[in-house]
């Protein structure tokens, strides 16, 4: 069963399954195209697991042992695929860019770079598919294009021609999801005024990237799975959303251990269902904090004085560790010697 939202992906199912496939919905009849593609899928495989869960991503599958090289660094700078690509470098060349992208991560600006700038620019870096998703859609979300994006423009983009046809075909139910997606867009505005600027579109458009859209996460998953409407998710809710017996009488070996991950660990006061804060531990669990583990060895490694931070020579001189810094999108601007 899918109940996703146009663009802002409400089922953190769906959201994960178009993460991986990096598939971005700019109209509806995208969304439509891409949601019965999903079904399909999710018809043909009944035995698939369903994964509600948000992870914080690995920041390389390589071993990280700096005694026999950097590549992890690398990788956690600059993502896998980038970091192939400083390999076309000079040493020179690399201290040469290195050093012009220092001011990048030093966010205040104070001629030093701290564990918190490091471990912010790694998590950017790393999660850079999301601002360029968010790019894409702002474009054709911003009609008036005045560098925000309101209510009634997402609206009228996203559900304007569909909200004129009172019965429509497909069987989707537009003003419901549209009104969900109106209280997730109010969550997202700090500041009330139904006006988002671009910081304020991505924690609508990928709420779970954000502490204080957590909740309006929580929420429209336990909407989606909580079938009885009893406001909580008891263990046939939890299992049926992510298996469909499809007439067939024998349970695949991952649900049963779903079942006993239910009962053992998700309904912690073992009352037989998942309230709010259990949902939210199990859809949002709270994660090894890579990036700031990379961040502290960055300057660990690099701080000649010990005084718990960097300085731009710190870091030059340090430059093959430093030489995958996602500073540059990073390897690949490098290597067309793009001036910052």
């Amino acid at each position: 069963m899918f109940l996703v939202i146009p663009c802002s992906c409400n089922s953190l199912s769906a959201y994960n399954q178009m993460k991986k496939t990096d598939l971005i919905i700019m109209d509806l009849r995208q969304f439509l195209t891409c949601l019965s593609l999903c079904t399909a899928f999710a018809l043909s495989k009944p035995t698939e697991k369903k994964d509600r869960v948000h992870h914080e991503p690995q920041l390389s599958d390589k071993v990280h042992n700096d005694a026999q090289s950097f590549d992890y660094d690398h990788d956690a700078f600059l993502g896998a695929e980038e970091a192939k690509t400083f390999d076309q470098l000079t040493p020179e060349e690399s201290k040469e860019r290195l050093g012009k992208i220092v001011s990048k991560i030093d966010g205040d600006k104070d001629g030093f770079v701290t564990v918190d700038e490091l471990k912010d620019w790694i998590k950017f870096a790393q999660k850079r598919w999301i601002y360029e998703d968010v790019e894409r859609q702002w474009k054709g979300h911003d009609l008036n294009e005045d560098g925000l994006v309101s209510w009634e423009e997402y609206k009228n983009a996203t559900y304007g021609y569909v909200l004129d046809d009172p019965d429509p075909d497909d069987g989707f139910n537009y003003k419901q999801m549209m009104v969900r997606d109106e209280r997730r867009f109010k969550m997202a505005d700090k500041d009330g005024d139904l006006i988002a600027t671009k910081e304020e579109f991505t924690a609508f458009l990928h709420p779970e990237e954000y502490d204080y859209m957590k909740d309006i996460v929580v929420q429209e998953t336990m909407e989606d799975i909580d079938k009885n409407a009893d406001g909580f998710i008891d263990l046939e809710e939890y299992i049926g959303d992510m298996y469909s017996h499809d007439g067939n009488a024998d349970e695949p070996e991952w649900v049963k251990t779903e079942r006993e991950q239910f009962v053992e660990f998700r309904d912690k006061n073992r009352d037989g269902k998942m309230d709010k804060e259990e949902t939210k531990d199990w859809i949002l669990p709270s994660d090894y904090d890579h990036a700031e583990a990379e961040a502290r060895h960055l300057v660990y490694e690099s701080d000649q004085n010990k005084d718990g931070k960097l300085t731009k020579e710190e870091i030059v001189d340090k430059y093959d560790l430093f030489v995958g810094s996602q500073a540059t999108d990073f390897g690949e601007a490098l290597v067309r010697h793009d001036e910052f």
